[in-house]
């Protein structure tokens, strides 16, 4: 089944910063495995291990699924690792201020939102996610709006931009090629008894 991807909703990690590049986000010596598997824990290692008050150190930010950063993120080399990672800890959406082209694409290939906010919402929505840990942060992506409230009754609402392509990739579920293929199954086999030569491959 196609997974359309049309809002996240969970507790959020400030993380407001620019021009943090991919091999900050996972350090270039954890290319070298496999597969994706176990990249998670490796997020932001080398600025974990640097700064122990880095967020995804912090306990009360685990479970994070919405990471709100600043100018630039994911820019330097076009490693697929840096978003792979970022979804194995936990993340699910991206807000922030701009990216880097390749990152940006590459998050979306994995049904991950990126949306740019103005550095004002950005520094409103970092202000209450810290000052209330219990905050919640809405994106919708089709209406292109981010919410975030506090239980104390605190609320911030801004609007977020996205490209129409890779909005339309989401919210239709055309980001995801297995599910397509899968959906595609009986249209596959009908080509195949089509094909002589192909019988023997049928099932």
């Amino acid at each position: 089944m196609v997974q359309a991807i049309t809002n996240v909703t969970g507790t959020a990690v400030p993380l407001l910063l620019d021009d943090i590049d991919t091999d900050r986000i996972i350090p270039a010596r954890f290319l070298r495995c496999v597969t994706f598997d176990g990249l998670g824990e490796h997020a932001f290692e080398d600025d974990r291990i640097q700064d122990p008050a880095h967020p995804f150190n912090q306990p009360q930010f685990q479970g994070g699924k919405i990471l709100v950063a600043g100018r630039n993120f994911g820019c330097g080399s076009s490693r697929e690792h840096a978003p792979q990672a970022l979804m194995r800890w936990g993340i699910q959406a991206v807000i922030a201020e701009s990216y880097a082209e390749i990152f940006f694409g590459n998050c979306v290939s994995l049904g991950m939102p990126c949306v740019r906010a103005s550095r004002a919402d950005l520094e409103a929505l970092t202000a209450l996610i810290k000052s209330d840990l219990n905050t919640v942060v809405a994106l919708d992506v089709v209406a292109q709006t981010v919410t975030a409230q506090a239980p104390a009754g605190k609320l911030v609402t801004a609007k977020v931009e996205i490209p129409a392509g890779a909005k339309q990739s989401l919210t239709t579920g055309g980001w995801d090629f297995l599910g397509q293929l899968v959906e595609g199954e009986p249209h596959v086999k009908a080509q195949v008894a089509k094909i002589p030569y192909l019988q023997k491959f049928a099932v």
